[in-house]
């Protein structure tokens, strides 16, 4: 397992700094991705590993501002509506633990189409494919979606105040 550096992600020392700083830490990061079983495992498993990438990077850029959640997993064949449900019960005990602002942010184009069911920021990205890609053109590649998500976050934290 690669070893990801940074603060503010869902371990206990970083959960700890969290509830001491948590009035400066006012951002919930939520990655969503589907497990698929049979035949798309190997696409699943390639977006899993675009967004892991992805928040994790992004979280480092943050830190002390965001606090990167566990990944909101669900499989593929689920009812839509059960995972809508699901991710608002997620979305309702993060607002009730004073998060100013949520961002979920997923390859799964589907979700576009559910973005005004959630109060929190949906952000969809396309998935790229870094299974042919060497360690440095991941990170390049990763670091260039980052800085537009940047961008992003600063609009959305002027907006919401």
């Amino acid at each position: 397992m690669q070893k990801v550096g940074g603060k503010m992600k869902w371990i206990p020392q970083d959960v700890e700094t969290y509830l001491n700083a948590k009035e400066y830490v006012d951002t919930a990061v939520i990655p969503i991705y589907s497990v698929s079983v049979g035949g798309d495992m190997k696409q699943s498993a390639a977006m899993a590993e675009f967004i892991t990438l992805l928040t994790s990077h992004l979280e480092r850029q943050f830190t002390g501002r965001l606090l990167l959640f566990p990944p909101f997993t669900y499989l593929k064949v689920e009812k839509t509506e059960k995972v809508l449900g699901d991710l608002q019960i997620w979305e309702e005990n993060i607002v009730n633990s004073e998060f100013k602002h949520i961002f979920y942010i997923t390859t799964e184009i589907e979700w576009r189409t559910h973005e005004n069911e959630v109060d929190g920021s949906l952000i969809w990205l396309p998935s790229l494919p870094l299974e042919q890609m060497s360690d440095s053109q991941k990170m390049e590649m990763i670091d260039s979606q980052v800085k537009q998500l940047l961008i992003l976050f600063t609009q959305k934290w002027h907006e919401n105040g």
